[in-house]
């Protein structure tokens, strides 16, 4: 069914509330992915020609997180990025994890053991507290599992160096996060993207930090011109840990990134929150603020299913997040199985 929403129409079925897991583009976002096959199918593009996608996505993503485009290195996932965050600690650095953190942020960490490289987990509403006992702390914006928003005010208030992840969070909630040390974040859930678009912010005293572990090509200040032969000429700003991008991944980001900066972003929240505060509220929950529900009924998800919503299961928990494509038509339908 086509829904229109925020200026833009999306193809999504009654139900849709799995954006935690992959978010449903607008149409005009697989139209040019669309557009971008049949012109690799009929042997009419250029490689040069998805540098402009590249460029538009990396915008949009600074422009999202409130940082200059130059700070902004792009790749194919949250992981690849977070290696070269890890890769640049000194050796019997110390990092603070939040407990039951998406893996993808904390296993980059966890292989520098050999380095002396420790990784400590402490509930999350702990972090701000042993901050200062560590070198780095590492922790999503918002939780994969369960939705909750972590404490930025107080963990910029520590002066500790921070890695935020906003792969939950960028795409719906408001933020301003020069002040972070490192920002990284997938395109593929709230940001309306295909899989296999990434982005990190390096902060002004953080690139110097960062290793270029997937030092290529496309890191070059020139790309174009750094395709052989050495010398080492990688480009003087973030883009130097660039990887070569996924082309096809950044011509939806080039159209989904720009569009979702462009909106006011606190309507975006308000949308987003007010289903989600509507869902629990109708199973007698007080509000959470987030646009990621977790409910404590895995037995409800086989009729989840049956009625046609699409969720997941987490942590042993059904989670359900609502998105620009979302009404109150799609809370009632999972209300009606959840009741």
């Amino acid at each position: 069914m086509t829904r229109t929403a925020f200026g833009q129409e999306f193809d999504i079925p009654a139900g849709y509330l799995n954006h935690a897991s992959i978010g449903v583009p607008p149409k005009i976002v697989g139209q040019a992915v669309a557009d971008a096959v049949e012109r690799w199918r009929t042997g009419t593009d250029q490689p040069s020609l998805f540098d402009e996608s590249v460029a538009a996505g990396r915008d949009g993503f600074a422009r999202l997180v409130g940082v200059p485009v130059s700070h902004v290195a792009m790749s194919a996932s949250a992981s690849q990025l977070v290696a070269t965050v890890a890769g640049g600690l000194p050796d019997g650095a110390r990092v603070l994890v939040a407990r039951g953190e998406f893996t993808s942020l904390t296993f980059p960490f966890a292989v520098q053991a050999h380095r002396g490289v420790t990784v400590t987990e402490v509930d999350l509403d702990e972090l701000v507290v042993a901050a200062a006992d560590h070198d780095l702390v590492a922790v999503s914006v918002v939780q994969s599992a369960d939705g909750r928003i972590a404490d930025l005010d107080g963990l910029r208030a520590s002066g500790a160096r921070v890695l935020l992840d906003v792969s939950q969070a960028l795409g719906w909630l408001p933020l301003s996060l020069g002040w972070a040390d490192w920002v990284v974040g997938v395109g593929y859930k709230w940001l309306l993207s295909p899989r296999g678009s990434a982005w990190l912010a390096c902060g002004p005293r953080a690139l110097e930090r960062t290793l270029p572990v997937g030092a290529n090509w496309y890191a070059g200040e020139d790309p174009w011109t750094t395709v052989y032969d050495l010398p080492l000429r990688l480009a003087a700003d973030s883009r130097r840990l660039d990887t070569a991008p996924v082309w096809l991944a950044q011509v939806g980001a080039g159209v989904a990134l720009p569009w979702l900066a462009s909106l006011d972003m606190v309507a975006v929240r308000d949308h987003c929150v007010g289903l989600a505060d509507k869902l629990l509220a109708g199973l007698g929950l007080p509000p959470a603020g987030s646009a990621i529900v977790s409910i404590d009924r895995p037995d409800a998800y086989e009729r989840l299913v049956e009625l046609g919503v699409r969720a997941s299961l987490r942590a042993g928990r059904i989670r359900l997040g609502c998105h620009l494509g979302n009404t109150e038509e799609d809370i009632d339908l999972a209300l009606e199985a959840l009741r």
